[in-house]
């Protein structure tokens, strides 16, 4: 198998009474975003689907919930497909153009359903609107206005996280490879940061590595300090933006402008190295060796593939990185009061156990279901012929959607 093979489950048809329809909204702040809405006779509840940076028109389990009887809200934010400049604090008001609009359709009940990053894009929608406009983050990390004061951000009836990661920084904060040496070289490395290297525990794929409790604190403190590093390289830049525009303020010379328009790009070598994918004692769960991106990590992670690997330095703070990104599902989970169902997958490849326990302790309903059920991290099944992560997932939602917001099965 090719090294990124086997991350999609197919996709099975739409009840034959499914209506859809494409609808370009506007939203607080000008930006043009567009969703799909599908629905069949007698839907009084819709479930949104969204991630920051991936079109989940055709996420697997939409045909499931309109067998069920909801109707189904696919959103794109502005950095669909390209999360070059991914702000998560802008996507924010794309989520809140697509509730403004669901309101306005007349659904009795409104439903978030966050898949992977998703998770935390909703979690961190929900802590914001939870709040007083005033009391809401007025600034991305990099410093940037963001006007979540002036927008409306309509609460939701209920909310299901579908095997959440902690947040794309706190993801990328994990499967960062502290051993690059030069942030101008991919091929650098500090051998005994090395998670690749057998002196530090690694085993010839497929069998598992085995790394000591040493090596991992001294990688995990090495991936922080990585991290900060690029954080501080992210606000040299944006000061040095800064700088330009303000000369240009007072000169109004092209040079200057020039100056404050010219991107500055920042480019991340080596991001797939969690060593969780390639020991497989740590963390245990039913995951099979290998990441998100395949089952081989160890080469992998010197490829193009990977999180964060080229972005802007607003971006890098306001979404790649663990140390500044606001959009961290722990820390937005307190705010999060509507009846809430969380699912974890037995075989989550990015959501490890440790990780949802955070997760769903941090959480702050008084309603709160949690479910676990077999299946890998995009919703395949762990082992061939059994049934599909998504499968037993879309049971989970709808007994747990029609106790609460009864559905009507179209005939």
């Amino acid at each position: 198998m090719r090294l990124g093979a086997g991350r999609h489950v197919a996709i099975e048809e739409r009840p034959a009474a499914t209506v859809t329809s494409v609808h370009r909204l506007t939203t607080s702040d000008g930006a043009t975003v567009h969703g799909v809405l599908a629905t069949v006779p007698s839907a009084r509840t819709v479930v949104c689907l969204m991630h920051p940076r991936q079109d989940v028109t055709h996420h697997p389990l939409v045909p499931l919930l309109l067998r069920a009887g909801a109707a189904v809200w696919t959103q794109q934010t502005r950095s669909v497909n390209n999360d070059l400049t991914l702000l998560h604090e802008q996507a924010l008001l794309d989520v809140a153009a697509g509730q403004v609009f669901l309101r306005e359709q007349g659904f009795e009940s409104i439903v978030t359903l966050g898949h992977s990053g998703g998770g935390t894009l909703f979690a961190f929608y929900l802590e914001q609107a939870a709040h007083s406009p005033g009391a809401r983050i007025a600034t991305t990390p990099g410093g940037r206005p963001v006007e979540l004061a002036e927008a409306t951000m309509p609460l939701v009836d209920g909310a299901i996280f579908l095997a959440p990661h902690p947040g794309q920084g706190q993801l990328l904060l994990a499967c960062i490879d502290p051993s690059v040496a030069d942030e101008c070289d991919p091929l650098s490395a500090v051998p005994e940061l090395d998670p690749f290297h057998p002196a530090n525990g690694f085993a010839e794929p497929p069998t598992s590595s085995t790394y000591s409790e040493e090596f991992l604190r001294r990688y995990r403190a090495a991936q922080r300090a990585r991290v900060a590093r690029i954080d501080a390289v992210a606000r040299e830049h944006l000061t040095r933006t800064a700088e330009a525009r303000s000369a240009f303020k007072t000169s109004a010379r092209a040079v200057d402008r020039r100056r404050a328009l010219a991107p500055r790009i920042i480019t991340v070598f080596r991001t797939d190295a969690d060593p969780r994918t390639v020991d497989l004692s740590l963390d245990p769960n039913e995951r099979p060796y290998g990441s998100l991106f395949g089952r081989r990590p160890d080469l992998i992670n010197y490829g193009q593939v990977g999180f964060g690997r080229l972005t802007t330095p607003e971006a890098w703070l306001s979404t790649w990185s663990g140390l500044s990104s606001n959009a961290e599902f722990v820390r937005c989970a307190p705010q999060i009061t509507a009846p809430t169902l969380f699912i974890e997958l037995t075989g989550d490849q990015a959501a490890f156990p440790s990780d949802s326990r955070h997760m769903i302790d941090a959480l702050g309903t008084d309603d709160l279901t949690t479910a676990t059920v077999r299946g890998l991290h995009f919703g395949r099944p762990i082992n061939p012929g059994d049934p599909t992560g998504t499968a037993l997932a879309a049971a989970e939602i709808t007994a747990w959607l029609d106790q609460r917001f009864p559905l009507a099965p179209p005939r």
